[in-house]
This record gives C-alpha cells, sequence and structure tokens, in this order.
C-alpha cells in the first residue's frame, strides 16, 4: 500500500467521486440561483428589484385554497398518471378553452411540469430543438440526459421564436432523425406568442418529418387577450400540451404539471408512467384535489384571469416603452411576465464602461441600480451578445387584483401606486442606459 493510499486509524474516508460526465460543470438553475442570490442581498440590506424568477405575483384565486383546505386530510397515494376526477377536469378544460377533445385516460398529472419535460426526454430518444433564446432547463435537462441540442437560429424581428422556415432546414439535413420541439408560448423569455399561421406552418413541418412537439403552453391563461391558440388544433397526432398550475394560477410552489396526449401517443405516456411510478410514485393528493377546482374554473376564475391579464399587459406596454425609449431594442410582449431586450445599439455607450457582454452587462446593472435581472447568455444566446430576460413581477398581487376589479383601465397611476417597485426598476434602468 502506498503512502497516498494508507490513512491513520480512527480517520474516516469519502467514498471515490464518480460524478456523472453529464452532470459535471453543471450549475444550479439561472432562474432559481438569480432569487437565492436577491434574496441574500436583501438579508444584508440592499435594495433589490427582483425581475429574475418569473414567479406568478398573484395570489392563488380563494376558491382554490379553500379547496385545498377542505382536502387537506387526504393522505392515500393516488394513482400514477392523476386523480380521474383531476384529469377529467383537465380533459374540460381543454375543450373549454382551445376546443380540443382528449380523453381522461389521456391526461397524466405530475409534480410540476419541469419533471413531466424531464422524463419526456428520458422515454422519448431522440434530439432536443428549442429556438435560442429558450427557458433555462431545457437544455440543461438534455445535456443531464446525453441528449443532442439542436438550436433553431431565429429572427429579432419575428419575436425570436420557432420559425416554419428554420424547422425545414434542420430537418431536412436528416429527414429520418427523430426529434423533440419545445414549442412554448406565450414564451419564456420572450413574452411573444404565435400567430395561426405561423403555428400552421409550424404544424406542416413537423408533420412531414414526424416531429414530436411538446406545446409548453403555461402561460397560455395570461395570454393577454385570452386569445391563446394550440398546435394541437394542427398538428393534433403529433403534439403533447404541458401546462399546470404556476402560472395561470399563482401556484407555482404547489408542484402540479399537465401532460395532454393524443391516442396516437398513448404508448409515450404508458412509457412515462412506468417512469413516474418507480421515481415519484404520485402527486401531492391534496394539491391534485384542488387543482381538479382550479382546472373547472367558473365565473371567480374568470374573473381573476381577466384582471391578472390587464395589470400584466399595463406592465408590459410600460417597461417596454421605457426600455427602447432609452435605446434598447425589443419585441412587445403579448403574453406571460417577460421581456428580452436587446442593448446591442448601445455596445459603444456600454463599453465604454468595460460591459462588453451579458453577464457583465446583468452584473453591472445589479451593483449599480440594484435591479437584478438574467443574462442572455443563460438562455442559449451568444455571450457577448447584450441581451437580458427581466420579469416584472416584483409586486404584491392581491392588493393590485383588488384594485383592478374596482378600475376600468389600468393607467400610468394605478400601476405607480400597487406595482410602485416594477416602475422603478423600469426607470433606473433606462437613467442608467443613458447614463
Amino acid at each position: 500500500m502506498s503512502d497516498a493510499d494508507a490513512h491513520r486509524p480512527g480517520e474516516t474516508r469519502s467514498p471515490h467521486v464518480h460524478l456523472n460526465l453529464n452532470v459535471r460543470g453543471l450549475s444550479p438553475s439561472a432562474t432559481l440561483a438569480i432569487n437565492e442570490r436577491s434574496a441574500e442581498l436583501q438579508r444584508q440590506g440592499r435594495e433589490v428589484y427582483r425581475l429574475g424568477l418569473g414567479q406568478s405575483p398573484f395570489p392563488v384565486p380563494q376558491f382554490v385554497v379553500d379547496a385545498l383546505r377542505e382536502h387537506a386530510h387526504e393522505k392515500d397515494y393516488l394513482p400514477v398518471k392523476g386523480l380521474a376526477a383531476l384529469r377529467q377536469a383537465i380533459a374540460g378544460y381543454l375543450r373549454r378553452t382551445e376546443g380540443l377533445d382528449y380523453a381522461p385516460e389521456n391526461i397524466l398529472v405530475g409534480p410540476g411540469t419541469k419533471e413531466l419535460m424531464f422524463i419526456v426526454q428520458l422515454v422519448y430518444y431522440g434530439d432536443l430543438v428549442i429556438p435560442t433564446p429558450s427557458w433555462v432547463s431545457y437544455a440543461p435537462q438534455a445535456h443531464i440526459l446525453g441528449r443532442q441540442i439542436r438550436w433553431l437560429p431565429t429572427d429579432p424581428g419575428a419575436g425570436m421564436g420557432v420559425s416554419a422556415e428554420a424547422l425545414e432546414s434542420l430537418c431536412a439535413a436528416d429527414p429520418e432523425r427523430p426529434r423533440l420541439l419545445i414549442l412554448n408560448y406565450p414564451g419564456n423569455p420572450t413574452g411573444v406568442a404565435y400567430s395561426p399561421e405561423q403555428l400552421q406552418g409550424i404544424a406542416e413541418v413537423a408533420r412531414r418529418y414526424r416531429v414530436l412537439v411538446l406545446a409548453d403552453e403555461i402561460y397560455s391563461g395570461t395570454h393577454f387577450d385570452g386569445g391563446h391558440v394550440s398546435i394541437a388544433r394542427y398538428y393534433p397526432e403529433g403534439t403533447v400540451i404541458s401546462n399546470g398550475l404556476s402560472k395561470w394560477c399563482g401556484a407555482g410552489g404547489w408542484r402540479l404539471g399537465t401532460f395532454a396526449f393524443p391516442s396516437e401517443l398513448r404508448w409515450l405516456l404508458d412509457g412515462m408512467a412506468a417512469v413516474a411510478s418507480e421515481t415519484f410514485t404520485s402527486t401531492s393528493a391534496p394539491i391534485q384535489y384542488a387543482a381538479t377546482t382550479a382546472f373547472d374554473g367558473g365565473p371567480a376564475l374568470e374573473r381573476y384571469l381577466a384582471d391578472s391579464r390587464r395589470i400584466l399587459s399595463a406592465l408590459a406596454r410600460r417597461f417596454h416603452a421605457t426600455l427602447t425609449g432609452a435605446g434598447a431594442a425589443c419585441r412587445p410582449a403579448q403574453g406571460g411576465f417577460y421581456l428580452f431586450p436587446s442593448f446591442e445599439a448601445l455596445r459603444p455607450q456600454l463599453e465604454a464602461r468595460g460591459i462588453t457582454d451579458s453577464a457583465t452587462l446583468c452584473e453591472s446593472l445589479l451593483e449599480d441600480t440594484g435591479v437584478a435581472v438574467l443574462p442572455g447568455s443563460n438562455f442559449g444566446r451568444p455571450a457577448r451578445e447584450l441581451s437580458m430576460r427581466l420579469a416584472y413581477v416584483d409586486f404584491d398581487g392581491g392588493p393590485a387584483l383588488a384594485a383592478a376589479a374596482e378600475h376600468t383601465e389600468i393607467d400610468e397611476h394605478f400601476l405607480q401606486r400597487y406595482c410602485p417597485r416594477v416602475v422603478t426598476a423600469a426607470d433606473r434602468m433606462a437613467a442608467w442606459l443613458k447614463g
């Protein structure tokens, strides 16, 4: 035994470190990291405007909270695929909001859509296809599983989303290769949605090359005009619809996500359910009972959604106008909580201040103004591109919703009173850019 292998009596030794190669170098999710950093800075006494994590600012509707309270005693394991009444309610929700017919037995419930997205990539063997930019966790999940990631080039003028032309170019180079396209809209990080014509074009290409489409519609209920359209209307046989409670119902911490499958993809549902049975077993019982009430909807939920959309839409317009007025390039948002501005037009001025990439841009902004955002590089953009994602959610949604019910117009006075931190953050950013 060599001196290096020897150890003293009583000395404890750690097991050899054999970290999976796909996990080495992987950092915590950028959105969660910025949220924790913001909280730590606040504990240190810093003034921080928290525009990093895209968490709904609105409370869970009271009637849904009441349903959770009523079912807090539910303690039994539920079926792996989900509570029968909840799956029925989800099917009804899709019929009511999208005009789509899904059999309840073709619905899968899980502890958040993030978990279900990981499992679908585990079960379906194919390349992950996503536009640049995309939500921060799509690519890392593929990396963990050893899947190939194919970034689709995007047009800033068209909202930086998936285009039929880019998808066609990718697929035509290797027509038989299996692919999973994630189509997220209203989008994180851009807030941009797709028109029916765009969806039809993407559907035609996907059908021609037998691409599996995962429609990440978690923000569907936040579409500002309530006009969300699912690509499943045009490509039903090859689309899985992902949704949940986190964004339109304000219940991110409840961790409940749903996948809806066409009958043609029942094999994929069954494969995912088998994995689920060996991993998370089933989703929290009380949460599933409460979610049934949420997906059943009703007048109270419709009013909640209408007022929350009005507030988010007004904030998006205010922030967009402030940043573009300071020289940023940014597409208007159509839903969700996000904007994805670019500051390339201001590069000479920013480089003179030592800012040459998106990470430095966001770090300098935080240090100088207290506004916490995420660099575009976290979302698949080139590191040197001066872009960022911001989430205009740093306000108390409870009082804002109550006031919106009494106001026919969400104007500047309303935003100053009920969303002051978001307004101040926008103004600080603009002054900093001009400074």
